[in-house]
């Protein structure tokens, strides 16, 4: 059994504590993150608390919703400093990167970060709505995937261009998809 100390109002409008108890459930663990299941009946680290009478309730959030935000953002600068990178070393060989005009060093970091950022929304939703929110990540971005690398495979203005920026996808795709992936639910 679960306890837990609520707010209740009395018959003359006085506030006043009292404790509720709740069966444990391994459904209600399974579906709330709680650590442990229901057989052990462990607390949660930090409990709900609820006030009066504006009715605020703060939830404890879960190792992997608090982590995601973090690491999506450290992985989408280590993919644009790669990719950029890439990018500086490439067009000192001579290899024109150019898809309709030259595209800047910056435009590299840019959509690489914003490619990775998109990648922890999506996760993020999925972790919500899926049963299976790895499987459907790394299926969902590997389709992402080969859809941006047909656009510079299309319209680069030469062959190396075509070869060097689908390289530069499928290396931010690399970096970004995998350490994304471990956090799915």
């Amino acid at each position: 059994m679960r306890s837990a100390q609520v707010p209740k109002l009395g018959s003359t409008g006085a506030l006043y504590w009292a404790s509720v108890s709740n069966p444990a459930s391994p459904f209600v663990d399974m579906v709330s993150g709680a650590e442990g299941t229901a057989a052990n009946e462990k607390e949660p680290t930090m409990p709900t608390v609820t006030t009066s009478p504006e009715i605020t309730v703060e939830h404890a959030p879960s190792r992997l919703t608090s982590t995601l935000p973090r690491t999506t953002v450290s992985v989408g600068v280590l993919a644009a400093a790669v990719t950029t990178a890439g990018a500086v070393a490439l067009r000192a060989a001579g290899v024109p990167l150019a898809v309709h005009g030259k595209i800047p060093l910056a435009g590299f970091a840019q959509i690489t970060f914003i490619a990775a950022v998109i990648g922890g929304v999506l996760l993020a939703l999925l972790n919500r709505r899926s049963s299976t929110p790895r499987q459907r990540f790394v299926q969902i971005t590997t389709g992402l995937t080969a859809i941006s690398c047909a656009l510079p495979a299309a319209f680069a203005a030469t062959t190396a261009s075509k070869v060097a920026l689908v390289g530069l996808h499928l290396v931010a795709a690399a970096i970004i998809v995998p350490v994304l992936a471990r956090h799915a639910d």
